[in-house]
């Protein structure tokens, strides 16, 4: 066995990558990561530097890849070191750069280390932070976001968990979004219809984009209302490069889904989804105008209604949000995995990581109490 560490995806196989990590998660796609480096969104003025991980077999098989990535700074990843970073910098120590397992810009639980059938998850991480770690003078290494059958492997080499909480739906069978509204509260189910209805009378009117109907017009317009959200938000204008959305937009249109809004016919917001599988994943919102409620109806009711009528299992509409709660989503834990090197640091950071988990778990145990469900007899 042999690992490989390549500063570009263009090196690895298409292929070989895309059969190790299926179609059931969009963001490892090929295509998707492929996107975001030649759309100029990573790189060095970026502060993303690609190291894609691969593992060959004796054979030169491609058996396992993990997306890596050399950072410079915290910025697009959503389960935040900044704490960390401080004590280093008031210390006198080097916490820059560091390697991160995950997708940038991207606070989704799902793959993040791919392996053919029968090869050992703990062999290739061993092996693969190995060579990273031949190649890279870093102080941590982390991988985030990552699915549950990956945290046993983590744990079993000795990396050090974090939690993040954030909110996701679940379909229940419900056969309409009636159905849904009806395993409310009263009061929360009146409020929702409120919210719903006060968007029509605002003279909006709701469509849902797929594949060929998501026009070049519309991703200029999109583009722009995303760039507007980031600028009043983070007084940027976002991660994403336009180049980024136009080889979307070329090569993942089926796993595209936007919820748009009009007035007068003229395009008034959208939030922008990707369609894993089982899973609908809401990651990008921006508007012309902004109307009450109408972040509400295109970022949650809408997909939440698309995922009833198209059968999939869960909606996570994007990270932090406990507004989220009051309109069906329920809190979840997500993981995250640490490894330090050894520095007059570490035994801290170890307790910062044993006490925030505890305190994570004490505070979802008190949002579970605020779910607007009736309780079930």
């Amino acid at each position: 066995m042999r690992a490989v560490i390549h500063a570009t995806i263009t090196t690895v196989a298409k292929n070989d990558w895309d059969r190790l990590f299926g179609n059931h998660y969009p963001f490892t796609r090929y295509d998707f990561l492929l996107a975001l480096e030649q759309g100029g969104s990573l790189g060095l003025q970026r502060g993303w530097l690609p190291q894609y991980a691969v593992v060959y077999d004796d054979n030169d098989t491609m058996v396992a890849a993990m997306p890596w990535f050399k950072k410079t700074h915290s910025y697009g990843e959503y389960l935040f070191d900044w704490a960390f970073a401080e004590a280093f910098e008031r210390y006198g120590f080097q916490y820059y750069p560091k390697l991160i397992n995950a997708i940038p810009f991207t606070p989704c639980q799902g793959p993040r280390l791919a392996i053919s059938e029968g090869v050992n998850r703990g062999e290739m991480l061993s092996i693969i932070e190995s060579e990273l770690l031949k190649q890279h003078d870093v102080s941590n290494l982390q991988s985030l976001y990552v699915e549950p059958d990956l945290s046993h492997a983590f744990a079993d080499e000795g990396w050090w968990q974090r939690f993040d909480i954030q909110f996701l739906w679940q379909n229940r069978d419900y056969g309409s979004f009636d159905d849904f509204l009806a395993a409310l509260v009263s009061r929360k189910r009146k409020t929702i219809r409120k919210e719903r209805q006060k968007v029509s009378e605002q003279n909006v009117q709701m469509g849902t984009l797929q594949g060929n109907e998501l026009t070049a017009g519309f991703w200029q317009q999109f583009t722009l209302f995303y760039q507007r959200t980031y600028l009043k938000r983070s007084g940027h204008g976002g991660y994403l490069t336009p180049a980024t959305f136009k080889l979307w937009a070329e090569h993942l249109a089926d796993y595209i889904v936007v919820f748009a809004a009009y007035k007068d016919d003229n395009l008034l917001a959208a939030s922008l989804c990707f369609k894993g599988e089982d899973t609908l994943y809401g990651r990008y919102w921006g508007c012309r105008e902004e109307l009450e409620f109408l972040h509400f109806e295109a970022c949650y009711y809408q997909g939440i209604e698309f995922c009833i009528n198209h059968g999939l299992q869960y909606f996570d509409a994007g990270a932090q949000g406990e507004h989220k709660l009051h309109r069906g989503f329920e809190p979840v834990l997500r993981e995250g995995f640490y490894r330090f090197m050894e520095a007059p640091l570490s035994d801290a950071i170890e307790q910062y990581c044993q006490d925030e988990r505890s305190a994570l778990r004490e505070h979802l145990k008190t949002l579970q109490t605020y779910l607007p469900y009736k309780i079930s007899d």
